[in-house]
């Protein structure tokens, strides 16, 4: 008999996925506690326009993630810090440093886990951080600590 896995199952299946089991399994245990429907062709039309719509959703997001990086890649931040000898700030800049200040100044919404820096800003200089935005898609962007007067 086949069935419409409604979640995933050890051994069997993952959700959405169409599988052929023994009529035994899937009357007496697969439909009765809800872990799977019978691949009628009702339930088969259900499972295509639901994964059509899925589909759609991940391009849209995906390609909402495409024009943010590149917005992304031509932000520069500024940071005018105090700093004593050397160029060692009073402090540090962190990823969630640079999500405050795109959100105010940019009106750009991020994570602050997004940001990666390798570790925190301690020092003046140019730094690039790496903003993750969406599977295979991420912004190169340009911090610049600068002295305080």
């Amino acid at each position: 008999m086949k069935v419409i896995l409604k979640e995933d199952i050890k051994g069997l299946g993952s959700k959405e996925e169409l599988v052929n089991v023994n009529d035994g399994y899937a009357r007496n245990f697969l439909i009765p506690r809800g872990l799977a429907v019978e691949a009628t062709p009702k339930n088969m039309n259900i499972m295509k326009t639901k994964r059509q719509a899925e589909e759609n959703k991940r391009e849209r997001e995906l390609a909402q993630a495409k024009g943010l990086a590149k917005k992304i890649d031509k932000i520069k931040v500024t940071f005018k810090v105090k700093a004593g000898e050397n160029g060692k700030l009073f402090g540090s800049i962190t990823g969630k440093d640079i999500s405050d200040y795109l959100e105010k100044h940019h009106n750009i919404n991020i994570d602050r886990k997004r940001i990666s820096l390798g570790d925190a800003i301690k020092s003046l200089g140019s730094y690039k951080a790496d903003i993750r935005l969406y599977a295979g898609v991420s912004a190169k962007l340009t911090v610049k600590i600068e002295q305080d007067e």
